[in-house]
């Protein structure tokens, strides 16, 4: 008795810890939507009470004021990065955990090296580089350097789930005469989902929220992601922090949308993949 006790003690301070944690994620998070709707008097009188009169016209304002058009230029980026960054991997990884070939570790040991390599060492290299192959200010400028520095990172992760799946179904496969391409592209990828969603995820929020090679690599405006364009439409707005405020709120939505479409697949991911290989 005493120990069902303790173990619903244990319980439930566990979970009120873990309350605890969701309401200071949450709260940030509803005081900036909710702060979109006020006036400049609202937000700086009535920081924490409800909006006296909802105003609309606050996240109309801020999206034709650029976030629009930056938001549309994220989508660009973060798209082609997260295609790219997962077709590469998901190809890598399907080799490195599926082939036995000589040289094998050390291709293993190169992937994985890029983990070591930081953004802030290679950005001079990388801007020069840009130039000259002319793809300075473009969305490519962004596209590549995001998806050489993701690489590593996703490869490990989806090797060390597909190091997890059982082989016997692929070896009937190649029985029946289908080609590493079918049983890659038909078997593994399809059982390998959770992990693509993981991966995907975490490339997503990498590449939408990343601001030092969005601010160096890229000098149109009509390029820029969110961002940078945000920190435009901070000193343009100069006193209109409830747009501000609105504008950080349409940039947040996609990646909050994303992890609640995929929770489920997320987690599937990180548990089964993340403590296996």
């Amino acid at each position: 008795m005493m120990h069902d006790n303790r173990w619903r003690a244990g319980h439930l301070l566990v979970l009120g810890l873990l309350a605890l944690y969701a309401l200071l994620i949450i709260l940030p998070l509803v005081w900036m939507v909710l702060s979109g709707f006020k006036d400049n008097q609202g937000l700086f009188l009535n920081t924490w009470g409800l909006p006296e009169k909802f105003l609309w016209e606050n996240y109309a304002t801020a999206w034709r004021g650029g976030v629009g058009r930056y938001f549309l230029n994220s989508i660009i980026v973060t798209g082609t990065s997260v295609c790219l960054t997962l077709f590469i991997s998901a190809c890598a990884a399907f080799a490195l955990s599926r082939f036995e070939f000589r040289g094998q570790g050390v291709l293993l040991l190169f992937v994985l090296g890029g983990l070591m390599l930081s953004p802030q060492v290679s950005l001079i290299p990388l801007f020069r580089l840009l130039q000259r192959l002319k793809l300075y200010n473009t969305y490519w400028a962004l596209v590549i350097p995001y998806v050489a520095y993701r690489i590593p990172f996703t490869t490990f992760l989806i090797r060390s789930y597909m190091l997890s799946l059982p082989r016997e179904i692929e070896d009937s496969a190649y029985i029946d005469g289908c080609s590493a391409w079918t049983v890659f592209y038909r078997i593994i990828l399809p059982m390998s989902k959770p992990i693509l969603v993981t991966a995907a995820l975490f490339t997503a929020m990498s590449c939408w929220n990343e601001f030092m090679f969005a601010l160096v690599f890229i000098e149109s405006d009509s390029l820029r992601t969110i961002p940078i364009g945000l920190m435009g439409l901070k000193s343009s707005l100069r006193t209109e922090w409830t747009i501000l405020m609105a504008g950080l709120t349409l940039s947040a939505l996609p990646m909050v949308a994303l992890f609640l479409i995929f929770q489920k697949q997320f987690i599937r991911g990180i548990t089964s993949g993340g403590v296996k290989g």
